[in-house]
C-alpha cells in the first residue's frame, strides 16, 4: 500500500489556507469593500481561533486585505487605511499579484504562515483490527508471542493504533516520533506507549550521511525494517523477529545512503511494493539490548552492521541484498517454575549471556512476483535442558515469501502470497527464554480497493510451534488457524 509522505499533509493544509485567502481576497476586487471585508474577516477569525495563526497576525492581514477593498471616502475606515498606509504600500505588489490570480501570495501572508508548526511535522498513521479462530490442535495450546489474538479467550482486538509525527525541523534535523494504542503481547489491558522517538542529524547537505539518535528500530533483518502497515503477513517470523521483539531500542547509529539509493528506498514504499524504508545502505551503532521501553541491565551494549542495498535492473526490476549482525549481552527476564516437585528460578550469569547473530536476506520485489527470503543463525540465551540455568545456545531459522502483486485503478490492488517460516532456538525475550521451535506454513490475501482501507485474511498450518509463555514449555502439533484483518491508513 502507498504512504502519504508527512510533507503531503503540510502541502495540503498550506494550499488550502492559501487557497481560501486568495479567494477572500480576490473578492475584494468585486465586490462592495463592506462585503469584502465581511468574507475574510470569517476566514481569519476561524484560522485565529484554530490557533493557526496569531492575533498579531489577524490583524496586519486585516489591514492588507482591507486596504485592498474600495476605500470609503470618509469616516473611521479611512482614517484606518490612512494610518496604515506605508504598510499597504510595501503589501501593493503583493495585493496586485494576489488580483491577477498569482500563486505567489507574497510576503503578508508567507509570514503568517511560516515557522508553524504543521509546516513542518506532519501526522499520518494506521489502525489494523484483527480477529483470529483456532481451528484446530494437538497438545499445547497455540502461542503465538506477538499475537495476543491467537487465543481461545480473546474476539476482536486492536492490532496496532499508530500514530505518528515527523518532519524536517530545520535542514539538518529530522525528527520522528511514533505511538501505539495496541494489543499488549502480554496479560496486560490495551496500553499506550512509544514506539519510535529519535532525531536524525544530517552531516552534509545532500543527507547521505546521517546520524541517529533515541529509540528507533534496529537494523536486523529486512521484514523487521518493514512497516507493519505495508506487511502482508499478520506477524513477522519469529526467527528474524525472536533477535529483537518490538524490533527497536534506545541507541545511536550512523548510516550513510547515496542520493540514488534514498530515491530507491522511497520508491519502494511510495509506488505500494511492499519496502523496507531508508535505514541507510551502510549502518552502523551500538544500542540498549534489552528491547523496546526496556531499561538497560547490564550497562553492556550492543554493536550491530548492516549493509542493505537496492539495486534496480535493466528491466526496471528492483532488487534488494542484504547482510547484518549484532553482538552484545542479553540478561534474560526470569520467574519461578515448578518441575519434579520442586520450586526454583533459572538463573544466569548477573551480566548477560551471549548475544550474537548474523542473517543474510535477499528480495525480488513483487513486480508482478516477488520472492523475499532471510535466514539468521548464531548463539543466544536459551533455557538448559534441565530447566535450572540460562545460558548460551545454537540457534537458526528463516523464512521464504512468494506472492503476486496486481495493481488495478478500476479493482484495486490484489495481494495473494504464501510464507514459509522456520525457528530452532531460545526465545530470548520470553521469560526464562525457552528454547523455541516454530515450523509453519501460511496462506493469504491482501486486497485493498482504497489505498486508505484493506482488509487481509490468512490461513495457517502449524506443523509445530513451542508454547513460551507458560511453562511446561510443550509443543503443539497439526495447528490451524485463520485470521482476518481490517486496516484503515490516514
Amino acid at each position: 500500500m502507498q504512504r502519504r509522505e508527512a510533507s503531503g499533509g503540510a502541502r495540503w493544509r498550506r494550499a488550502a489556507i492559501s487557497g481560501a485567502l486568495t479567494a477572500a481576497l480576490s473578492l475584494a476586487t468585486v465586490a462592495p469593500g463592506e462585503a469584502a471585508n465581511e468574507a475574510l474577516l470569517k476566514l481569519m477569525q476561524v484560522l485565529r481561533d484554530r490557533g493557526s495563526i496569531t492575533a498579531a497576525e489577524y490583524e496586519e492581514i486585516r489591514l492588507v486585505a482591507e486596504a485592498a477593498a474600495p476605500a470609503p471616502a470618509d469616516g473611521p475606515a479611512a482614517q484606518q487605511v490612512a494610518a496604515v498606509s506605508a504598510r499597504v504600500d510595501a503589501q501593493q505588489k503583493t495585493i496586485e499579484s494576489i488580483r491577477a490570480g498569482s500563486p505567489d501570495l507574497g510576503p503578508a501572508i508567507a509570514k503568517t504562515l511560516s515557522n508553524k508548526w504543521y509546516e513542518k511535522i506532519g501526522l499520518r498513521g494506521y489502525t489494523q483490527f484483527r480477529y483470529t479462530d483456532v481451528l484446530s490442535y494437538d497438545g499445547a495450546p497455540v502461542d503465538v508471542p506477538a499475537d495476543r489474538s491467537v487465543n481461545p479467550n480473546e474476539s476482536f482486538v486492536i492490532r496496532r493504533g499508530r500514530f505518528i509525527f515527523s518532519g524536517d525541523v530545520t535542514n539538518r534535523l529530522y525528527l520522528y516520533g511514533q505511538y501505539d494504542f495496541n494489543a499488549s503481547t502480554g496479560a496486560a489491558d490495551y496500553s499506550l506507549q512509544a514506539r519510535d522517538l529519535y532525531a536524525d542529524l544530517a552531516l552534509d547537505k545532500a543527507k547521505a550521511w546521517r546520524l541517529r539518535f533515541g529509540q528507533s528500530k534496529v537494523p536486523f533483518g529486512f521484514v523487521n525494517m518493514q512497516s507493519s502497515q505495508n506487511r502482508a503477513a499478520l506477524e513477522r517470523p519469529d526467527a528474524l523477529n525472536s533477535a529483537v521483539e518490538g524490533e527497536r531500542d534506545l541507541g545511536a547509529a550512523l548510516m550513510w545512503a547515496s542520493p540514488e539509493a534514498r530515491r530507491r528506498f522511497r520508491d519502494l514504499t511510495g509506488l505500494g511494493l511492499k519496502g523496507s524504508g531508508d535505514y541507510g545502505v551502510v549502518s552502523a551503532g551500538v544500542y540498549s539490548g534489552q528491547g523496546l521501553n526496556r531499561g538497560d541491565q547490564n550497562g553492556d551494549v550492543h554493536v550491530y552492521g548492516r549493509v542493505s542495498y537496492p539495486f534496480k535492473l535493466a528491466s526496471g526490476q528492483y532488487v534488494e541484498l542484504g547482510l547484518q549482525g549484532y553482538r552484545g549481552h542479553f540478561v534474560s527476564p526470569t520467574q519461578a517454575i515448578t518441575s519434579g516437585g520442586a520450586t526454583f528460578t533459572p538463573s544466569g550469569p548477573a551480566d548477560g549471556v551471549l548475544d550474537q547473530r548474523a542473517a543474510v536476506s535477499a528480495v525480488w520485489y513483487p513486480q508482478p512476483i516477488g520472492v523475499e527470503a532471510e535466514w539468521t543463525f548464531g548463539r543466544g540465551p536459551a533455557l538448559s535442558a534441565d530447566n535450572r540455568t540460562i545460558e548460551a545456545d545454537d540457534l537458526h531459522g528463516g523464512y521464504v515469501q512468494v506472492g503476486y502483486l496486481r495493481q488495478s485503478r478500476r479493482t484495486g490492488t490484489w495481494f495473494p502470497f504464501s510464507r514459509w517460516q522456520y525457528y530452532d532456538g531460545g526465545r530470548k525475550f520470553g521469560r526464562n527464554a525457552p528454547r523455541e521451535r516454530v515450523n509453519e506454513i501460511d496462506f493469504g490475501l491482501e486486497f485493498a480497493r482504497w489505498a486508505e482501507f484493506e482488509v487481509t485474511g490468512m490461513f495457517t498450518r502449524s506443523f509445530t510451534r513451542t508454547r513460551t509463555s507458560s511453562f511446561p514449555y510443550t509443543r503443539s502439533t497439526d495447528g490451524t488457524r485463520v485470521g482476518v484483518q481490517v486496516q484503515w491508513n490516514y
